[in-house]
């Protein structure tokens, strides 16, 4: 590349995380290429960890692309379902995926609980290979804290986020505006420490 930046590939399609991880790259000489863009299929995410399926993800796009990779596998866990709904956040309430029948399911499941039984945590696994069969993938975890309404509340993000509830804040991730979403969101707070990785690692 003419801008002698090294280049990674974004193991997702979603152009607002590609940006938000050039954001964070920029500064260490990273330019980031969502898989979409390299004409790469989405992997399958068949493992039962956060863990499992981004590194399934991220090895996938690497070896497709021939380049060094990222992938983040997220979602909402809520301890009193027993860390529901977990790994199957985004199909919930079944296929085809619909954050309104997931919120729906959601408010369902938790209908009869109240009080600390409504904390829920966002969880965010980032993995960084430097090649698809590296030996010693780069991992980063970041958690959100927060409860869940009976109603949900705010037009912006997606997924559970109107039915996230900061009391700290006194608004759903749903009513942040984006740059307080990055700064305070589990995907953030996993970027950052991978940034600092990176950094300190020279990957």
């Amino acid at each position: 590349m003419s801008s002698g930046k090294r280049r990674v590939v974004l193991a997702s399609n979603n152009a607002k995380k590609a940006a938000e991880l050039e954001a964070l790259l920029a500064p260490l000489g990273w330019e980031v290429l969502a898989q979409g863009a390299l004409g790469i299929t989405e992997a399958e995410e068949p493992h039962p960890t956060f863990l499992e399926n981004a590194l399934a993800k991220a090895r996938h796009a690497a070896a497709a692309a021939g380049l060094p990779a990222i992938a983040d596998d997220s979602g909402l866990a809520v301890p009193a379902l027993g860390g529901a709904p977990g790994v199957h956040s985004a199909r919930f309430a079944g296929e085809p995926r619909s954050d309104a029948r997931n919120n729906a399911a959601l408010l369902a499941a938790m209908q009869d609980l109240e009080g600390a039984a409504r904390r829920a945590f966002f969880y965010s696994c980032v993995v960084f290979l430097r090649t698809a069969d590296d030996p010693l993938p780069l991992v980063a975890e970041g958690r959100w804290w927060g409860e869940i309404l009976t109603a949900p509340r705010g037009e912006g993000g997606f997924g559970y986020d109107p039915l996230f509830y900061l009391p700290e804040w006194g608004k759903t991730a749903a009513e942040l505006a984006p740059e307080e979403k990055n700064r305070l969101s589990h995907r953030g707070r996993a970027l950052r420490r991978l940034r600092a990785r990176l950094a300190r690692e020279g990957a």
